[in-house]
């Protein structure tokens, strides 16, 4: 069980700073669009406010996943029943969220890829359909493949003997 653990943990730290670099470039360019009077400089509106989300949720998986991956393996070793039974129900929990998460992010994706068809020639509406796509499509790519993670690792959990 501690190598499902392990690597759970640590493709979910990689990610984070996936997450946290994209962020950070994405309010890069939101900056150089502004400075630039670029005619498309209204993607910086979601750009921005997915791109602080990303970088909150990125910060705060990275921070705390050492020490949980090291109160896991403890508790992996002293009481696996009661990690198995503290942890199943959390796991339970973030995969009910990713359900939630890929449907906001899908239902961005389709207003951006609806603005870009419907209202393109609106440099407002083309710029923050943009930036829609980009951050929904991104995210969402992401959490599929943190979603798949978590499945395997809560297989596992439950694969545990009681």
């Amino acid at each position: 069980m501690i190598n499902p653990l392990n690597n759970y943990f640590s493709a979910e730290k990689q990610e984070s700073v996936i997450f946290i670099t994209v962020g950070l470039v994405a309010i890069g360019v939101s900056a150089w669009l502004w400075m630039n009077g670029h005619r498309l400089k209204s993607m910086a509106y979601p750009l921005v406010v997915i791109a602080l989300m990303q970088m909150v949720v990125g910060v705060s998986i990275y921070l705390r996943t050492d020490n949980q991956v090291a109160t896991l393996s403890a508790q992996l070793q002293q009481e696996p029943a009661a990690l198995k039974a503290q942890e199943i129900p959390r796991m339970q929990t973030v995969m009910k969220n990713f359900s939630i998460y890929k449907g906001v992010e899908m239902v961005l994706l389709i207003l951006g890829l609806g603005m870009l068809a419907f209202w393109q020639r609106h440099d407002l509406a083309a710029g923050i359909g943009i930036g829609l796509v980009l951050q929904s499509a991104l995210t969402l790519t992401l959490d599929i493949f943190a979603e798949t993670r978590g499945s395997i690792y809560l297989s596992a959990l439950h694969a545990m003997p009681s």
